[in-house]
């Protein structure tokens, strides 16, 4: 999961009209009845065109094709499950652009990234139905490795159903492009083993090595390796005849597979391997996926007997109380007064979604096999599934309203910058919270923004707060809330991300905020300095003016200047080693360790040189003949080589292993 751009993305209003608007050839149904509930808190469902195959169709045609070609995407698979039938399944756009190979809902197959998960989550409550696995348990009891407490508490089953087992983020080894395949799962396990960052059960921070983990345990007390585990208990109960962990796939189903791309007027990448496949290697067709949902709307069909089902579905954690919450597995977006609970996954050209409503006993899933433009991939699920429950399940929401002298007071409480709880937090790859922190802001008449939640276009959302610290967007159903504590906001979240991250107040020592244009002058200054020091030495030279410094005046001074150049040049080199690996996951399988390896010994080696040699520098400058702009200039050098090494240390690009 990840939070994508949304700008320049659709026409807004013209994508909003297709999906919303009726189809002419839908049947009207009556008006549902308010429940209890519903009548205290003043909503009304409005009436809404039967939910029938011709209906939907129409409803799909009429907002498919126009948002795959305008966010020039290749082509997308769409499942409508209801009442344990398939609906409907269309096929929309290319599995592959150039052959002009169309989409086949029952054979097409489709990289399905984190949505994979559900099938690992359905193996662990089958182990927990048998008793194999209890899931407040320390999951070492089920291991051959240990995982270090944190705090003195053990992760257990639940932490990681919940993904609240405390882990840093993975990202070395995580994928790769590598034709033989994967390492085997017990392996990269122990190889990976990522740093904790918060106390189990206390912190949501969504975890592929945690999912895999899970995945592992299931495979040892099952006895049977985790693909076909997957095989033999899931897919042939399922009747899922064309789905596979395997990777590479399976020479059956290999000519199956779309290509993926990042745009659809693009070429096509090579296939994803995801070394934690557990938590991210499924392919699968669209009908399959379809009898999957039907399983799981059937009380657990084959899969699952009823209780089970209900645990899995209906145990929901809720770390912000008016958010929606994490199930065992699923996780909630609740949508016009309906429980829904769903899964997403995107990998770099997959991009999937699975929504359950299971009250309704009805299921949508949607795959895509590109990004298109600004990862258009995400907005066009987004309001598949909100116009989806617009039109079949209409709802008129009445919210409240906070009055407006305590609204800005609480909005001026929300301001300050924030972090993600799932982040990388222990390496070198922290430095991209520079860029990556969001910020919370006042907007002219005193309401908040969010830099981390914009509007379709790109606009910035005009959030309302409706009851104490939670807000609802003026222009959609999103909603922002707050975790408050002794008078300080300790936690937001967004309804779409909530049950498995939130965001937390940075400390100010690490706050982007100042640090960022601090380190931009900072970076200026020095980037001055290296060029200005050849640059005067060489009109020295040309007019024939000598220097009046001290031996070791001028000594600190070619040092200060010297060191300084090599700082730049070690941050440009930091860079573009972080664009290359980047660029292409599969560099991070240890292909450019020996990069890593030299600016890791280079950081420290200049930074602390640089800052030792300005204070040196200044201690001449200032108990010299020099004038003020040289003393001005001298302080400028150290107050950077602070900033620099500050930035270094705290976000370690100073570190002692290759661990990422």
């Amino acid at each position: 999961m990840r939070f994508l751009n949304l700008r320049g993305l659709l026409a807004a209003t013209v994508l909003v009209g297709f999906m919303a608007s009726p189809a002419t050839e839908s049947a009207a149904r009556p008006a549902a009845v308010p429940s209890s509930a519903e009548a205290r808190d003043g909503r009304v469902s409005p009436s809404a065109p039967a939910m029938v195959k011709s209906d939907v169709d129409v409803w799909l045609d009429g907002y498919m094709p126009y948002a795959l070609k305008r966010g020039d995407a290749a082509g997308a698979v769409v499942v409508v499950v209801k009442d344990g039938q398939v609906l409907t399944q269309r096929g929309f756009g290319y599995a592959d652009v150039k052959a002009r190979w169309p989409v086949d809902p029952e054979t097409t197959l489709f990289r399905q990234a984190s949505v994979s998960k559900l099938f690992t989550w359905t193996a662990v409550m089958q182990m927990v139905e048998q008793g194999k696995i209890d899931l407040d348990r320390d999951v070492n009891a089920y291991l051959d490795f240990k995982i270090p407490a944190y705090a003195g508490k053990p992760v257990t089953m639940r932490n990681l159903l919940t993904h609240t087992g405390g882990f840093d983020e993975v990202q070395r080894e995580l994928n790769s492009y590598n034709p033989k395949g994967v390492p085997p799962l017990g392996h990269m396990l122990k190889r990976s083993l990522p740093k904790r960052i918060y106390a189990p059960g206390s912190t949501p921070a969504y975890s592929n090595y945690g999912t895999a983990l899970a995945a592992y345990v299931v495979e040892r007390v099952s006895g049977v390796p985790f693909n076909t585990y997957v095989e033999q208990r899931i897919f042939t109960p399922a009747g899922m005849v064309r789905s596979s962990f395997r990777q590479p796939l399976p020479a059956a189903l290999s000519p199956l597979m779309a290509s993926g791309y990042k745009l659809g007027s693009g070429k096509p990448g090579p296939f994803e391997m995801s070394n934690l496949a557990p938590a991210g290697g499924l392919t699968a067709s669209g009908a399959d996926m379809g009898r999957f949902m039907i399983a799981h709307l059937n009380n657990g069909g084959a899969l699952l007997k009823p209780a089970t089902a209900a645990q899995m579905h209906g145990t929901i954690s809720r770390a912000i109380p008016a958010l929606n919450g994490m199930a065992l597995g699923f996780y909630e977006q609740n949508i016009n007064g309906r429980k829904a609970i769903s899964h997403a996954g995107d990998s770099v050209n997959f991009h999937s979604q699975l929504w359950l409503f299971p009250k309704e006993n009805v299921g949508i899933y949607m795959s895509m096999n590109a990004a298109g433009t600004q990862n258009v991939s995400g907005p066009i699920r987004s309001y598949l599934f909100e116009a989806f429950a617009d039109r079949y399940f209409p709802f008129e929401q009445r919210d409240g309203r906070v009055d407006a002298a305590t609204a800005r007071e609480h909005a001026r409480m929300m301001v300050g910058t924030y972090n993600k709880t799932r982040r990388l937090e222990t390496s070198f790859l922290k430095a991209m919270e520079l860029s990556g922190q969001v910020k919370i802001t006042l907007d002219r008449d005193g309401g908040i923004v969010f830099s981390a939640s914009s509007g379709l276009g790109g606009q910035a959302r005009k959030w309302v707060e409706i009851e104490p610290f939670v807000w609802r967007d003026a222009g959609s159903k999103m909603r922002l809330a707050a975790k408050v504590e002794n008078g300080r906001v300790t936690r937001i979240g967004l309804d779409s991300s909530a049950p498995f991250m939130l965001f937390e107040p940075v400390p100010w020592y690490l706050s982007s905020a100042w640090l960022t244009p601090a380190f931009l002058f900072s970076l200026g200054a020095l980037l001055l300095t290296a060029i200005a020091w050849p640059v005067s030495a060489w009109a020295r030279r040309h007019y024939g003016v000598k220097s009046a410094l001290s031996p070791a005046a001028l000594k600190s001074y070619r040092l200060t200047r010297g060191l300084a150049g090599l700082a730049v040049a070690i941050f440009a080199g930091w860079f573009l080693f972080a664009s290359a690996l980047l660029s292409d996951f599969s560099s991070m399988s240890g292909e450019l360790d020996w990069a890593l390896i030299t600016l890791l010994i280079a950081t420290p080696i200049v930074f602390v040189g640089l800052l030792a040699s300005a204070a040196w520098n200044l201690w001449h400058v200032w108990t010299g003949k020099r004038g003020r702009f040289a003393k001005f200039w001298s302080l400028v050098l150290l107050i950077s080589a602070v900033v620099l090494l500050w930035i270094a240390l705290g976000f370690h690009l100073i570190a002692f292993d290759t661990h990422f």
